[in-house]
């Protein structure tokens, strides 16, 4: 039987967890994140210093591997948040912060608090546009929940919070929480996340119809006819981006039950995280738990906040 991947030395012990994150976060050298300068730097070893203790010889000031990172000024033990990232990063649909609670054996509120930190580790900056190269993207939009009481007479999803997904079929996907779906709220998210070289495939909704010229194609299905691939061109179809709403639907229905609208964005920056580093894609849980390590940097959440 195969050992625990929690048995390795980083997920038991609080400096062999340091130990594990300086060796990745400063696989190049000691970077200062007060200054950024590269080893330029010496290590405080005295009796009165914590262990992973340095010194900037450029600015004077102090630091460890945590500072600047979502892991700052925690009284969580270094290894209990990596073994959070992992929990995080391996669950397909999500894990919530009442499983982190009696998996890690920390307070609710921790837990939650953790889980959010983590998300914010997993929303990395998106870099160039989805499409090179004519490659196909799909957009499409879901709903989540009720925004304050159904409205008489509200049809669809009026009443319901928004999001909008783009993907490529080459890979990644963006999704954002929007407050409308209208050419007008959709339109700026599209021309600036898909190239104008792309291949658009959506349904048959009115707005993608307006939008679509920007590209160098638009092809669409039609879903009130049962229409889901088109049987003279197969590969005109909306399955992909339908595909990663099903996971997502799954983790808020089933993992997180309610999600308000102030938290929303967080939770769809976690699943498009796990689908962009997802097994299709070469990647495995322990590189998708390294991907979130270096991406700690920089945003430091605080409670209230």
């Amino acid at each position: 039987m195969a050992a625990s991947i929690f048995n390795q030395p980083h997920f038991q012990d609080a400096d062999k967890a340091r130990e594990y994150l300086e060796a990745m976060r400063w696989a190049n050298g000691v970077s200062c994140p007060h200054c950024g300068v590269i080893d330029g730097h010496y290590k405080l070893e005295g009796k009165t210093h914590r262990a992973g203790l340095w010194k900037c010889r450029a600015c004077r000031e102090q630091f460890s591997v945590t500072v600047g990172t979502v892991f700052e000024s925690s009284k969580i033990k270094l290894h209990i948040w990596l073994q959070a990232c992992h929990l995080m990063s391996a669950s397909k649909k999500g894990v919530s912060s009442k499983q982190l609670e009696r998996m890690l054996g920390v307070s609710y509120k921790t837990a939650w608090f953790m889980s959010h930190r983590i998300r914010e580790a997993m929303n990395i900056a998106p870099t160039g546009q989805l499409g090179g190269e004519g490659s196909a993207v799909e957009v499409d939009e879901t709903y989540w929940g009720n925004v304050g009481k159904h409205a008489p007479g509200a049809r669809g999803g009026d009443h319901k919070m928004k999001i909008v997904s783009l993907v490529d079929r080459e890979g990644e996907k963006r999704s954002f929480h929007v407050p409308t779906v209208t050419a007008k709220t959709v339109r700026p998210i599209m021309e600036k996340h898909i190239s104008e070289h792309a291949a658009l495939m959506t349904d048959e909704a009115a707005i993608y119809k307006k939008i679509g010229t920007a590209f160098a194609s638009h092809d669409s299905v039609n879903h009130e006819r049962a229409e889901y691939v088109n049987k003279i061109r197969p590969w005109v179809h909306s399955n992909t981006v339908e595909s990663s709403f099903a996971l997502l639907k799954r983790g808020l229905h089933g993992t997180f039950h309610s999600v308000s609208e102030q938290h929303l964005q967080r939770y769809v920056n976690e699943f498009d995280f796990r689908w962009n580093h997802r097994v299709k894609l070469g990647v495995n849980d322990v590189q998708r738990t390294s991907a979130i390590l270096m991406n700690i940097a920089g945003k430091r959440l605080t409670y209230r906040a």
